[in-house]
């Protein structure tokens, strides 16, 4: 589980910065024109070059770039795009490993999100994952080119790419996005939907963190989770119940349910901070820098859990959890 939480961050001090574009695509043609060229300008430019797409692009890719294709690391989108946190995470240990010793100047992604099989919480959770990248890896040195094939996906989402992404591409070239909407601008807050009044438990906690972890333990079995999707839950419960109590007024309240095939955590509190600092949707999704030694908690969370909401309030703060039962 360790791997899971590493808190790899960019340095300010780094250039390029990030550059995110979208890549709206009717035709295989179109998506080769824009990434081909893409791909081997990055390898002549000694950038580390990441294609995170479907097989058949792979392939497409491969076919197009020759022997080029060997100097190119490819990964089947649907292995990479599991959970909104785990793969930032993921996406951050990237570009570190390849632009932190200076291996090379900056990384290059084609990264291909995955919608089909979403349902609408997961869709909203993933479209605001593609907004918070422009604040999450501002001073990174990456340029991520996003693919949205608009022959299969539904129309709200290629909208939404337009809105996520600050330029879009078409062909070898690009141009400012019209519809692009800022991640702390108010367009993406959404209020949680409430608790269901019938199958939840509930308590309120103070600093008794055992109690706390001992009630979502038994919670979560009882509602079919696994052994370790039970960890998974306790570890993650106890981090946001831990800012709860230290940030936001020393109580909470916490509830767990189930709704289809996951298992829900609430967890509210009293105060108008978490982790010390942020506040917001975005809790949790800019990783603290790894030489401070507090503020990992809402990181780790995201990574942890298959979905993370939060919203604050002039009540406080509640962070809600969601881990699929597997």
């Amino acid at each position: 589980m360790t791997n899971a939480i590493d808190t790899p961050a960019c340095r300010p001090d780094r250039s390029p910065r990030l550059i995110h574009q979208g890549l709206i695509y009717g035709s295989d043609e179109e998506f080769l024109t824009a990434t081909v060229p893409f791909c081997l300008d990055g390898l002549e430019q000694d950038d580390a070059v990441l294609a995170v797409t479907t097989p058949a692009n792979i392939d497409l890719l491969r076919q197009q770039l020759g022997s080029a294709a060997q100097a190119v690391e490819f990964i089947a989108a649907d292995d990479w795009y599991k959970a909104p946190g785990r793969t930032l995470g993921a996406y951050y240990r990237y570009v570190d490993e390849r632009t932190a010793t200076g291996r090379h100047p900056r990384v290059r992604v084609i990264g291909e999100p995955v919608w089909h099989g979403r349902d609408a919480l997961e869709t909203d959770e993933w479209t605001r994952y593609e907004s918070v990248i422009n604040i999450a890896f501002a001073d990174c040195p990456a340029w991520i080119i996003c693919p949205y094939d608009a022959r299969a996906l539904p129309e709200q989402v290629v909208a939404d790419a337009r809105r996520t992404h600050p330029q879009l591409v078409t062909g070898p070239a690009s141009d400012t996005s019209g519809h692009y909407a800022e991640p702390l601008g108010g367009v993406w807050d959404r209020q949680l939907s409430p608790p269901p009044a019938e199958g939840k438990v509930a308590m309120r906690f103070d600093a008794d963190l055992n109690a706390v972890r001992s009630f979502v333990a038994k919670a979560a079995t009882t509602l079919g989770m696994s052994p370790s999707g039970t960890e998974r839950l306790v570890f993650a419960a106890n981090e946001v119940a831990t800012n709860a109590v230290q940030h936001g007024g020393g109580a909470g309240e916490i509830a767990v349910w189930r709704t289809g095939h996951r298992v829900i955590c609430d967890i509210k509190d009293r105060g108008s901070t978490a982790d010390g600092a942020e506040t917001g949707w975005t809790l949790g999704y800019l990783p603290p820098d790894p030489e401070q030694i507090r503020g990992h908690g809402l990181w780790a969370v995201r990574q942890l859990c298959d979905l993370t909401e939060a919203q604050t309030t002039e009540r406080g703060i509640t962070v809600r959890l969601h881990l699929n039962i597997i």
